[in-house]
């Protein structure tokens, strides 16, 4: 009765709607919380960080990366309608230097991880990946997308085939549907790093490695040795090396 009564009385007086909506946001003081910076972290795992070697947008991956269909409330997730505007704006952005891709995945939508990675690889400002934790399944093309990748000593990554959870119409179509989206995995991790083709299939189809599984798990280390990964190495060096990326 009270908001009635008053929204009566401005009316009255000749104030409209629009100035009291503006003498309200005028009159609310601003949470420390509601920065900018905050709400990018909160929302959406990024930061902007500006010194004296330039500007590095900072964006993470962690979680399930999440596609067309929306995972369980439970599941923490990497949404890729709020990473691909990030590095489209990123490329544009003229006070932007670099970017800085974090990468602690499981895996998830091969669609969505491999949009993101092309995007990354199509990128002509400097970028560098860091694996921390893990880069498993889809997380392998976003780690080598980056001009530059890393991977930390403790890091591993899993190398296995296509699967999909739900109904499969078992049909010679299904399965040459299967090997085609395998193969253009293979293509894209292969031009983006210095493993070859038949090497990579053959981390993807062992049977000894995993228990329960077809496939490979690879530490820091492996991932090197096999031409996947650039160096071993940790944040420190990842933004050395954007920086002077940055340099030239």
């Amino acid at each position: 009765m009270c908001i009635i009564q008053a929204g009566l009385w401005y009316a009255e007086n000749g104030i409209s709607k629009g100035v009291l909506n503006q003498m309200n946001e005028e009159n609310t003081p601003v949470q420390g919380n509601e920065a900018p910076e905050h709400d990018s972290i909160t929302q959406t795992g990024s930061v902007t960080a500006r010194n004296a070697h330039g500007t590095i947008h900072c964006i993470t991956i962690v979680g399930q990366i999440e596609g067309h269909m929306e995972a369980p409330q439970a599941t923490k997730t990497t949404k890729y309608e709020h990473i691909i505007p990030q590095i489209t704006a990123v490329e544009e952005a003229d006070d932007i230097d670099g970017l800085l891709i974090l990468l602690n995945t499981v895996g998830g939508d091969v669609e969505a991880g491999l949009a993101i990675a092309e995007l990354i690889a199509g990128m002509h400002k400097p970028t560098v990946s860091l694996v921390l934790g893990g880069g498993h399944s889809i997380g392998v093309p976003l780690a080598v997308a980056a001009k530059q990748s890393f991977i930390a000593p403790s890091a591993a990554m899993t190398i296995h085939p296509v699967r999909m959870n739900g109904t499969v119409i078992a049909s010679p179509q299904t399965y040459a549907y299967f090997r085609s989206i395998q193969e253009r995995i293979t293509a894209f991790v292969t031009q983006h790093s210095h493993i070859s083709p038949a090497a990579f299939t053959n981390l993807m189809m062992a049977t000894d490695n995993m228990s329960a599984d077809v496939g490979t798990v690879i530490g820091g280390q492996e991932a090197v040795a096999h031409g996947l990964i650039g160096r071993v190495g940790s944040l420190a060096d990842a933004l050395d090396a954007l920086h002077g990326m940055i340099r030239k």
